[in-house]
């Protein structure tokens, strides 16, 4: 008999299980497919297929976010040094700066979230289901396990499936393994340790179908989908570092010791002249203010800003700032032998024939280039 739902949320190596098992295990028809009450109440369980990503921060908090640089934390307090010295005007400018960096980097970071918020709502989608013996077109928010989901040329898959039907079906899985030639499905059952991109009897979510037609029951929806566990690993990842970042604190805290010790050695060789400890302090700390770059901060948030806004001319969306720097800082760009980085275009290097080794010169794609140079290597 069918299971209940708590083996349904269990994991399974459902592309290592013959179709009547599969379909037993999440009790479903592959004819009439769920009723609506049995959808009813896998939605209360299970709830929406949709990725859900952590809470944002709060825009107060990403606000106070923007001061956390250590040349920031000096100006902070050389124009708190300031106001206590009454020098109002001195220390109006100084927090000025910082604030304009603070609202700049805020307003770049909340535009790159509206983005980002925008591209998510942009990838729902619809899918064709089968409740109740009846087909109908759906939103694929509503999908639980154990729907029939029908597939045709120019669908996206809208969850994790396993195929029990297919007729000349490929799918272009590009977005979640990196091939970019088109998968053609089957409904046989594999090996349990048969890797992801050679599991042909599934059709997992964001993945588009590009020929054929198929049939394939819900297994998994939501974060539990692979590419869910995808992003779910991209919420764990740490603070961000650039070269820049880095480069950038490094300066920081060296400026900084240079600053203090600059100005302990004016407070003490101004006392060994015989001038005043209230005189040298506030010589002291003028030199200190004074040997800050309050602008250095401002010119770099507003460069990386001009940086941001022209990669999201050509569509790319930058959502920290400093992020922006990380590209330019980039010597060596690999990637695999799908072309995904590429034009996914080859050209022949070298030839072995006839116990001879021939390379090959040129590009073979340019006309204006020689690319039918042979040269004998043994």
């Amino acid at each position: 008999m069918p299971t209940t739902g708590t083996s349904i949320s269990a994991p399974q190596n459902y592309h290592s299980q013959w179709t009547t098992e599969v379909i037993q295990v999440l009790n479903s028809d592959p004819e009439r497919g769920l009723s609506f009450t049995e959808v009813d109440k896998r939605q209360s369980e299970f709830g929406k297929n949709e990725l859900k990503g952590k809470p944002g921060k709060p825009a107060w908090l990403r606000f106070v976010l923007q001061f956390n640089q250590a040349l920031l934390y000096i100006l902070l307090i050389a124009g708190l040094i300031k106001a206590l010295l009454l020098q109002w005007t001195n220390a109006g400018v100084i927090w000025g700066v910082t604030l304009i960096n603070a609202i700049i980097g805020f307003v770049q970071e909340s535009k790159a979230e509206g983005a980002i918020a925008a591209l998510a709502q942009a990838v729902t989608t619809e899918a064709t289901v089968i409740r109740n013996g009846q087909k109908s077109r759906l939103p694929s928010q509503e999908l639980v396990p154990g729907d029939i989901v029908l597939l045709t040329s120019g669908d996206k898959v809208p969850a994790d499936l396993r195929l029990f039907n297919v007729r000349n079906l490929q799918v272009d899985e590009s977005a979640l393994t990196g091939e970019s030639v088109p998968v053609e499905k089957s409904t046989a059952e594999l090996s349990p340790d048969t890797p992801l991109a050679e599991r042909v009897n599934m059709a997992y979510a964001g993945s588009f179908v590009t020929f054929g037609q198929g049939s394939g029951i819900v297994v998994t929806i939501g974060n539990a989908t692979e590419m869910g566990r995808i992003s779910q690993s991209l919420e764990q990842t740490t603070s961000l570092s650039t070269p820049l970042t880095r480069k950038f604190d490094k300066f920081s805290h060296q400026l900084l010791y240079i600053i203090l010790g600059l100005a302990a050695m004016t407070f003490a060789v101004g006392l060994g002249q015989g001038q005043t400890w209230a005189a040298m302090f506030e010589a002291s700390v003028a030199l200190a203010v004074s040997a800050i770059p309050e602008g250095l901060p401002a010119v770099v948030t507003v460069t990386m800003a001009i940086g941001v806004n022209r990669m999201a001319k050509r569509h790319a969306i930058i959502r920290k700032l400093p992020a922006v720097e990380t590209l330019g800082g980039a010597t060596v760009i690999c990637s695999d032998k799908t072309g995904t980085l590429t034009e996914n275009k080859m050209t022949v290097q070298g030839i072995y024939a006839g116990g001879q080794h021939f390379q090959v010169t040129g590009t073979g794609y340019n006309p204006r280039e020689n690319s039918n140079q042979w040269r004998i290597l043994s």
